[in-house]
């Protein structure tokens, strides 16, 4: 199969889809392997290491999209993208779709085949090639809370563990999911008090068997989120319903409970948010302010840390991209269940069920397009 690696155009993305080595192995399958030029650059690998590896190298993204069968990338397509995918070529990457009807759209007018990163799920219910940038996002959203919790970026001034003599800052997590629990590793590593919430009781118990003393589990519920938020100072949202719309936790007249200067992290931003007043910042422009709280919604908040989050990234996705590349979308999802829930949009039907549903669409069961 020829399979295409492009370089990511989305705002500071640096990540690539696609490691030197992931490339070798794929190409000593028999397949072969066209690089955009430069696209490893920004996550520290050069134009010579893909070489060295056995790829090709594509001077620009249209190239590469026209020659390829399968497109492996890192985020979603965006619009300057959509006019170069072909009928049937393989999209293997992250999309999101339930927080993009545009997108949505535009892969059913393309009839592709989209396999989503985030659908993939094991028979525990885990989403083995969301994990790795969900521990990246989630220890991330606390060294940035960390930041914007200083008052020269606005923020309510106080560092997170404090100091011998004055006590640390409050730290409540929503969701206790893979990046909540990042996220609480970091905090009370940081010295913090972290209070992490959750609403499935089996998971809190988990946490607190888990977690150092600095630690706390609290079910989630509105009462007990309204009372929490007026004295916490950082605020990360966590929450995860698999290719649905996060729900929206804290609403809009939530904020003015919250001291001025806290700061809210939403790191369910790819899904929605799960806070009502999110909406998605970039790198060059992270964050805004409302009613005198701080919002931090970059939606690629691994691209920061490219060289971490493209090595990681590569070691959960291409076991499944060689298994696509060896026997094709249709026989490779026969094959394996949880890459078929991978599945979204296929040929111009909608075949996962929370994405119609977001927006309202026709759904097709995913064995009728095998």
């Amino acid at each position: 199969m020829k399979i295409g690696v492009p370089k990511e155009i989305k705002n500071n993305e640096n990540r690539v889809a696609l490691t030197p080595a992931g490339t070798a192995e794929l190409i000593k399958c028999g397949h072969e392997v066209y690089v955009q030029t430069t696209a490893g650059i920004g996550s520290g690998f050069s134009d010579e290491t893909y070489l060295t590896a056995g790829a090709k190298l594509l001077p620009t993204i249209e190239e590469v999209y026209a020659i390829a069968e399968m497109i492996i990338k890192v985020k979603e397509p965006i619009e300057p993208e959509y006019g170069l995918i072909k009928k049937g070529q393989i999209l293997y990457t992250y999309f999101h779709f339930a927080s993009s009807e545009v997108l949505t759209q535009a892969m059913i007018e393309r009839e592709a085949v989209c396999l989503a990163y985030e659908t993939v799920e094991l028979s525990d219910h885990s989403l083995p090639l969301l994990i790795p940038m969900s521990e990246v996002a989630g220890r991330m959203s606390v060294q940035e809370g960390a930041k914007y919790l200083e008052k020269t970026y606005g923020g309510y001034g106080v560092l997170l563990g404090g100091v011998p003599g004055v006590t640390p800052a409050k730290v409540l997590i929503i969701g206790g999911g893979i990046v909540g629990t990042e996220a609480a590793k970091m905090a009370a590593g940081l010295g913090a008090d972290v209070t992490i919430m959750d609403v499935n009781l089996k998971r809190l118990r988990y946490l607190d068997d888990i977690m150092p003393a600095n630690v706390k589990t609290m079910m989630s519920n509105e009462f007990n989120i309204r009372e929490m938020i007026q004295s916490h100072s950082l605020i990360i949202g966590a929450v995860l319903i698999p290719g649905a719309k996060a729900p929206k936790l804290i609403t809009r007249d939530m904020l003015s409970t919250m001291r001025p200067g806290t700061v809210m992290v939403d790191v369910a931003v790819d899904q929605g948010g799960c806070f009502e007043t999110t909406k998605p910042t970039t790198h060059d422009h992270p964050n805004f302010v409302i009613d005198e709280v701080i919002h931090y919604c970059v939606a690629n908040m691994p691209g920061a840390v490219p060289r971490t989050s493209t090595l990681a990234l590569t070691n959960a996705t291409l076991s499944n991209a060689i298994q696509l590349a060896n026997k094709g979308w249709r026989k490779a999802c026969q094959d394996n269940l949880p890459l078929r829930k991978g599945l979204n949009v296929v040929e111009g039907k909608i075949v996962y069920k929370e994405v119609a549903e977001a927006f309202e669409l026709p759904h097709v069961p995913v064995e009728t397009v095998l």
